[in-house]
């Protein structure tokens, strides 16, 4: 900064007071655009309007008790000029810096969801504010998937936590399957439209059209001779995977169409088969479909069929556990219990960790309180027992709520 700019603040000191002067030097900040500075400048005009010495020499928990709220609201109102200036500026990790310090995300989601960065750009800091800080985590996969390809971005999806909320992920999940369908489709047109030079079926179609790949892939089994393949075989398995996440929506049809597609690789480019995928792409197209509101019944009784045929003593009870919950998503909470009631007690007594909820928490929702009461005895539990007891009292006596008046 200009060596004048001390002069003329010590003159604005000495001839209009230290309000005066602090304006100024706001001013001379904006202008200059050093918003780190202003920040601090306009924290010291709070200050000074607060009576309070005007060098930060502790936290600011050490100010009278009194004067902590309003200079908590001067840092807020501070970090919002200083936060908005710099979005203006198209500075948007420095300006999340600001809004992140006093917990507001909705300026900086905007930004972000109006930003386009340039070809060159790196955007990995815009993409760690929006996905994995969890600013605008549908805008930042976005850019994951169009700058570091589906590879990365099934890797970040997969090895994400929790944290993003359900409708958040599902967008990235449908955005994946997408992908890797509308690639699929253009690899096997190219191919078909090579060896026949025509156009393939439903080539013109609309992206998003369902049954295009289904299409292209009947009666084309040449498309798969020799342990051919059109797109990266891990990417497939991987994909269909997370569809199973799902609810209803177009991209499970789409991902049912990539089981169709997977079914007729070669073998040696299945998924994990382990029950009740043993039968890979044509188990998850099956389990696809139930969720996706297909087959429903058809679909349930093949699972059904496949519990009842396996030496669940020999392999475990993870196919019950996946059937209880596919149940539990398609709101049959009934069957879910009288299935796990069948073939779960075992696994409660050796204590295993289940991949569903265990009986307890099956009745507790259900609030099938007998049942409760059965499965705590057979389980030798007596705290349990007594407990299920009591809640199908108070049940019948329609007592409701979590919290009830014991009884005398």
């Amino acid at each position: 900064m200009n060596a004048t700019v001390f002069d003329q603040l010590q003159s604005a000191l000495q001839q209009q007071g230290p309000l005066a002067a602090i304006d100024q030097l706001c001013q001379r900040l904006r202008e200059d655009r050093e918003y780190h500075a202003l920040f601090y400048a306009l924290l010291l005009r709070k200050r000074h309007e607060l009576g309070v010495n005007p060098v930060p020499t502790g936290p600011a928990d050490e100010l009278p008790a009194e004067l902590h709220d309003p200079y908590e609201e001067g840092i807020r109102q501070a970090a919002r000029e200083v936060g908005a200036l710099l979005l203006q500026a198209g500075n948007l990790p420095h300006a999340w810096h600001y809004f992140r310090m006093i917990g507001e995300n909705a300026p900086v989601k905007a930004a972000l969801d109006k930003y386009e960065p340039g070809d060159d750009e790196d955007i990995q800091p815009l993409v760690q504010i929006a996905y994995y800080e969890g600013v605008h985590p549908t805008r930042g996969f976005d850019w994951i998937l169009s700058r570091y390809g589906l590879c990365n971005a099934i890797t970040t999806v997969s090895s994400s936590d929790l944290s993003h909320p359900k409708e958040a992920r599902d967008y990235c999940i449908r955005a994946l399957v997408r992908t890797l369908y509308h690639d699929l489709r253009h690899r096997l047109a190219a191919e078909i439209q090579a060896r026949w030079n025509t156009p393939a079926p439903g080539a013109d179609a609309p992206p998003d059209t369902p049954g295009i790949v289904r299409q292209l892939i009947q009666d084309r089994d040449w498309l798969f001779a020799d342990d051919a393949y059109h797109v990266d075989t891990s990417h497939l398995s991987s994909v269909v995977q997370l569809s199973a996440t799902l609810d209803p929506c177009l991209e499970l049809s789409m991902a049912r169409e990539l089981c169709a597609y997977g079914a007729k690789l070669s073998r040696r480019f299945g998924t994990p088969d382990d029950p009740p995928f043993e039968n890979g792409y044509r188990d998850l197209d099956i389990y696809l479909g139930i969720l996706n509101g297909e087959d429903i019944e058809a679909g349930l009784a093949h699972f059904r069929a496949k519990i009842e045929s396996y030496d669940l003593q020999e392999i475990g009870t993870y196919p019950v556990e996946v059937l209880v919950n596919l149940l539990l998503r398609l709101n049959r909470g009934p069957e879910a219990l009288e299935l796990a009631r069948k073939y779960l007690v075992g696994a409660e007594r050796q204590g295993r960790q289940l991949t569903c909820p265990n009986l307890n928490e099956l009745c507790q929702r259900l609030k099938a309180y007998d049942t409760l009461a059965e499965v705590a005895r057979e389980l030798n539990d007596p705290v349990y027992y007594l407990a299920g007891l009591l809640a199908a009292r108070q049940a019948a006596s329609g007592v409701t709520g979590s919290v009830a008046q014991p009884e005398k």
